[in-house]
């Protein structure tokens, strides 16, 4: 793999996630305990993590800090799910949702929010619960409350909004991001750029990276295996199932090239968070520690 000189990615932070552990929900009996992942995260390399779902880790901010910081780790983002093309209907809940976690994240000093659109299809069960195509009207309530929801955020919180183009959600395919970004302000609302998820939905991270640069705010590493990811396509499969098929699989295993998209990053001459994410739910306990090793590894010999 080409990639420039390790000191020539000195722009871009590494990290990992709850995630990479096989953690999607606050409390799940198949999840690791939260002192688990820390420890193995730190064990890992990294120093960077995000929050994960609001819950799994300590929401009280002393002590996440303790336990952060005795474990040499620092939180990049905070993570919140939002329905925001159902419209006004749906403000007070979603700020409900939001406010808490914002003020967490903002507590533990980091200054991203990562916004999951909601999904159209239901990721444990695959039940369908509304169409997987917006109206023109769900189009203008999704882009305007997003642009209320990156103001709000940073006037009272001081952090800045990452939406996160998510399969099985209407943010996902290189059509729909880009109507995305195109119909929003770029001074309220930036992207988190999932090469995974991206290449899932049948994007370029390397081509989004160049063209729409200044929106990219943020990313999460990950890779998809192209033969199941085949088979997911082929039988429609949900975006849960497809996780437990294994659909997200271990760099440099699975495609997109992650060197590049580094490489692309850094030419943006930017600080920017890439956050290791290797959907695994579920997962045996002692899966992800030797995966965190290995990957991290990886991105060391990337020049990350």
């Amino acid at each position: 793999m080409t990639s420039l000189s390790p000191s020539s990615l000195s722009r871009i932070r590494i990290g990992s996630a709850p995630d990479s552990w096989g953690v999607w929900f606050p409390d799940d009996p198949q999840q690791v305990p939260w002192q688990r992942f820390l420890d193995e995260v730190a064990d890992s390399g990294y120093e960077w993590i995000e929050l994960g779902p609001y819950g799994y880790l300590p929401t009280d901010p002393a002590v996440l800090a303790e336990e952060t910081a005795r474990r040499g780790l620092k939180v990049s983002a905070g993570t919140v799910f939002t329905g925001l093309h159902h419209g006004e209907a749906v403000w007070d809940k979603t700020w409900a949702h939001v406010s808490d976690i914002a003020a967490l994240t903002q507590a533990m000093g980091a200054r991203h929010l990562v916004v999951i659109p909601s999904f159209w299809r239901d990721d444990k069960t695959g039940e369908v619960l509304e169409p997987s195509e917006l109206t023109a009207a769900q189009w203008r309530d999704l882009t305007s409350l997003t642009e209320r929801l990156g103001h709000e955020v940073r006037e009272r919180y001081g952090l800045t909004i990452v939406v996160h183009p998510h399969a099985d959600t209407h943010i996902d395919s290189e059509e729909n991001v880009t109507r995305f970004l195109d119909g929003t302000d770029s001074d309220l609302v930036s992207l988190c750029l999932d090469t995974g998820h991206y290449a899932y939905c049948g994007g370029d991270s390397v081509k989004l990276i160049e063209t729409y640069g200044e929106r990219i705010g943020y990313l999460h590493l990950k890779q998809v295996d192209p033969e199941i990811l085949a088979d997911v396509r082929a039988k429609g499969t949900p975006f849960g199932p497809a996780v437990a098929q294994g659909v997200m699989c271990e760099p440099p295993s699975g495609v997109p090239a992650l060197g590049p998209v580094l490489d692309a990053a850094q030419k943006l001459d930017v600080d920017l968070f890439a956050i290791v994410e290797q959907d695994m739910y579920p997962c045996e306990p002692d899966k992800p520690l030797p995966i965190a090793r290995r990957t991290r590894a990886f991105l060391r010999s990337c020049g990350a």
